[in-house]
């Protein structure tokens, strides 16, 4: 069994020969190391910084992450899910901001894979500070980044070309700021351990055969059931790794946030009598220091809440979910987190980013590019010099 958490899979038969073929695309990943990628999630991948950008920076109280999509997600999923440990304030400027920024003084982390991203320049610019301290992640080429790293004679870190933004949490653009949050940088790296497991790998290879079967049964929202507000955004990642990744060629899986038990009272109707194209994600973090309900409070016809941690009623609407879902055969997983460390967030980054591109070869499809993001870019910039 897992110590970090539990995952109760879809329940559906899977072809042996299916599974064979799963476990074929597995080994190819652990024995060839391809994608590429997935050096940044083993343990002794060599970063392109060392201990002393570390140290240089270690003190500054206030850290801006200025990028977009895979450059903020997966350090902003780390900074929610941990954030307990966490003693410093991080700002994260991921969307364009129409009015400038606090001047107060700062580490920015400027974090862009091409060195062109328009809205991590405008961002960066709308908060300038002469006095703030800059790191910038980008790759060796000439760029507007590279520039502007030249310029204010900054810290440049080299932004692997192999490693494309969505996947690249466990390089060198979430290990760096996650290191200056004060985080065990090594902790995240799971790879090497689940791949061993044989429980890790039946649960993913069924999970990803089975959200294949959907797909080719039209069922293309995948709902994520999200109880814990702390792991939004995990999931605001895992959109991006998911729409990126497989929305190709007109095929594709719709991720959808849920906010629970808050959705019960406007979306649960839908879910468990409307349209039949979804499946689902139950995600809930165990919290045994929740605070108990007030008993003085509670009249007699709601004895049974005395003594409840309101941990313990929100699992209960979990559960009650699930059973109504599994009444209905509504297809549905199930995760339990059990404990809020580096090491959870590590498997689970690994779990999703392996499921992901299973998928893309079940789907036939490049998860490694996006070419009609380009085109919007591409597009932008024409508008914006004309």
């Amino acid at each position: 069994m897992n110590k970090n958490f539990i995952l109760r899979g879809f329940i559906n038969k899977i072809k042996i020969n299916d599974k064979k073929k799963v476990f074929e695309h597995l080994y190819k990943i652990n024995s060839t190391g391809s994608p590429p990628f997935f050096e940044s999630f083993k343990k002794n991948y060599i970063y392109s910084y060392g201990k002393k950008i570390v140290s240089k920076y270690k003190n500054i109280k206030t850290i801006n992450i200025i990028g977009m999509g895979g450059s903020s997600l997966g350090t902003k999923a780390i900074y929610s899910f941990l954030i307990h440990k966490i003693k410093k304030k991080i700002n994260f400027l991921e969307n364009i901001n129409l009015r400038n920024q606090n001047k107060e003084k700062k580490l920015n982390i400027i974090i862009s894979k091409s060195g062109n991203t328009l809205e991590t320049i405008v961002n960066f610019n709308s908060q300038f500070n002469t006095k703030d301290k800059n790191i910038i992640i980008t790759e060796k080429r000439r760029s507007f980044i590279q520039g502007l790293a030249n310029k204010l004679k900054s810290d440049v870190i080299e932004h692997k070309n192999f490693i494309g933004g969505r996947f690249s949490v466990l390089s060198e653009v979430g290990m760096l700021p996650a290191q200056l949050m004060g985080l065990n940088e090594g902790k995240f790296k799971q790879f090497n351990n689940v791949i061993k497991k044989k429980s890790f790998l039946n649960n993913l290879v069924h999970n990803v055969l089975s959200i294949y079967k959907y797909s080719k049964e039209k069922r293309f929202n995948s709902v994520i059931l999200n109880y814990d507000p702390r792991s939004e955004d995990l999931f605001k990642w895992y959109q991006q790794l998911v729409s990126e990744s497989l929305g190709k060629n007109g095929k594709g899986i719709f991720p959808i946030i849920s906010t629970m038990p808050k959705d019960n009272h406007s979306l649960l109707q839908l879910y468990l009598s409307g349209f039949k194209s979804n499946f689902y994600t139950f995600y809930i973090v165990e919290d045994n220091t929740s605070s108990k309900l007030n008993s003085k409070m509670l009249l007699d016809n709601f004895n049974f809440l005395k003594g409840k941690k309101i941990f313990e009623i929100l699992n209960s609407q979990r559960k009650a979910t699930e059973n109504i879902f599994k009444m209905k055969k509504i297809p549905f997983r199930s995760f339990y987190i059990k404990k809020r460390t580096e090491e959870t967030m590590g498997e689970l980054f690994t779990f999703f980013t392996l499921e992901v591109i299973l998928l893309s070869r079940l789907l036939k499809v490049n998860p490694l590019d996006q070419p009609e993001v380009e085109m919007v870019k591409k597009e932008t910039f024409k508008i914006l010099k004309n």
